[in-house]
């Protein structure tokens, strides 16, 4: 029984392995696009040209909204944003979800304020759950080779 046991223990250990080891040998984007709910994000990513800067050697911590979130948005708010001549507007938008460095949810204490790769700040709140700007952390710690990604249930948007 014992020997069972720890056949088992070590095959669910070696075959669990990979996971996590591939989890830091990816670097933000390629986190995001297998996670396969940030294709808005990774859209919108490549349309502002921000991949290779997000594919650089970082450290970034990204407070990423997935597709429903960017869903939740006014009808149409997402293609405008698209176009090519509001690429300005969508860089502005996005860089706000991103700060320098890596932050780890352990790093962060209530009332906290973050600047932004936009030029702005954020405010982290930890009381009753994690909150930035006012959109909920649903998934903390989210590790990529260059950083870190927090999910966010809602897109924030700089100045509101």
């Amino acid at each position: 029984m014992l020997r069972r046991t720890f056949v088992a223990l070590a095959a669910s250990t070696i075959l669990a392995a990979p996971a996590f080891a591939g989890g830091h040998s990816k670097d933000i984007v390629d986190t995001a696009v297998n996670a396969g709910s940030f294709g808005t994000l990774v859209a919108a990513v490549q349309a502002a040209g921000l991949v290779e800067t997000l594919k650089g050697e970082g450290p970034f911590t990204v407070f990423a909204p997935t597709d429903e979130a960017f869903a939740a948005l006014p009808e149409g708010t997402v293609e405008n944003l698209l176009k090519p001549e509001n690429k300005d507007q969508l860089v502005s938008i996005l860089t706000y979800h991103v700060v320098p460095g890596k932050v780890m949810s352990g790093d962060l204490t209530n009332n906290m304020e973050a600047t932004t790769v936009q030029g702005s700040d954020v405010t982290i709140m930890t009381e009753a759950g994690v909150t930035v700007e006012g959109a909920n952390v649903v998934t903390a710690d989210v590790e990529a080779s260059n950083g870190v990604i927090h999910v966010i249930d809602t897109v924030i948007l700089p100045g509101s």
